[in-house]
């Protein structure tokens, strides 16, 4: 019974604030429906983007808000620390595991993904029906990460090697002659790289998509130039097609690594960060909400939300030089 009146308080929560923002709603139209001569364009702006700017404060600065303040909290959230959340996470000798496997992350998968795009991209431009292989390539893109972490735990599955192989890349490696290959995700450090793969796999087809129509809109006369000038294969590839999608390889790659920052399904379904293979997301959410520490999970959180901002930035910038230029 108790239980039920609980249910049915946060219910009626949710309905009044549903209800409060739907007449915030129509008192901001009500305001722009009655606007006249040089208050009209205010009240119009107040109109369209009045609930955005709503949705906005409430969704993400106030979270963010809060959630800074309480990275400078103790574990219970009531008492100020200062900065000993982020001197927990930096000096600690334990904690090098998971930044040091986060680097690795945002180095490794995004430029691979990026790179394999880009390779498939040119390659698949020049076959017929590319459609059909691309839509194939791009498909674990509908996959969510859990999702694509369940279908590799099948093909990282580990067996006794006396018995039958389920696990795909076990049965592979005995096909070949290695007799008795190892427990993939337990194999440090080389299992870090096994997760990455997973990202990899989800990611080329983005990457590929992207990149391929950033190639199809290169200028036909710029490369007949080029051509003319002499430049075919490597030479028409590095100074012709790089140079002119060089601000979509920085958007895939920024919006990768962003993905990168935030993996945290695939780490913890395949193994909860165990065996050297956790990463700052996972970290967060274990101090958070495993082990309740409310000040080292928004320290963490702020950690990634800080390694989001310079991408953003530079991506901004380029995107206002490439608008410039033009």
């Amino acid at each position: 019974m108790v239980e039920l009146s609980a249910g049915l308080a946060k219910v009626a929560t949710g309905l009044a604030a549903v209800a409060i923002f739907l007449a915030l709603l129509l008192i901001i139209f009500f305001i722009g429906s009655r606007a006249k001569g040089r208050l009209q364009g205010p009240a119009a702006m107040i109109v369209f983007l009045g609930p955005a700017v709503l949705l906005l404060a409430y969704g993400l600065i106030a979270p963010a808000f809060i959630t800074t303040v309480g990275s400078f909290k103790d574990a219970s959230g009531k008492k100020f620390v200062g900065l000993a959340n982020y001197g927990w996470i930096f000096t600690t000798p334990d904690n090098q595991v998971f930044l040091r496997n986060t680097v690795l992350w945002i180095i490794i998968a995004p430029l691979v993904s990026t790179g394999i795009g880009l390779m498939l991209a040119l390659l698949l431009d020049r076959m017929r029906r590319e459609s059909i292989s691309k839509s194939l390539i791009f498909m674990p893109m509908a996959i969510s990460f859990v999702g694509a972490g369940i279908i590799w735990g099948l093909v990282y599955e580990y067996r006794d090697p006396a018995g039958q192989q389920v696990g795909l890349l076990s049965q592979i490696a005995q096909w070949i002659g290695w007799q008795d290959p190892p427990n993939w995700l337990l194999w440090q450090p080389f299992n870090n790289f096994f997760l990455m793969v997973i990202m990899i796999w989800i990611q080329v087809g983005f990457a590929m998509v992207v990149l391929s129509a950033a190639i199809k809109a290169i200028p036909g006369d710029v490369v007949e130039a080029a051509e003319l000038d002499g430049a075919t294969g490597w030479k028409l590839f590095s100074r012709v097609t790089i140079p002119m999608v060089r601000g979509t390889l920085i958007v895939v790659l920024t919006t990768i690594v962003i993905a990168v920052l935030k993996v945290f399904d695939i780490v913890r379904v395949m193994t909860n960060g165990n065996f050297g293979t956790q990463v700052v997301a996972n970290e967060m959410y274990a101090q958070a909400f495993v082990q309740f520490d409310v000040g080292r999970g928004s320290a963490l959180a702020v950690v990634l939300f800080v390694a989001v901002i310079p991408l953003i930035a530079y991506n901004v910038s380029q995107l206002r030089k490439e608008r410039t230029i033009r």
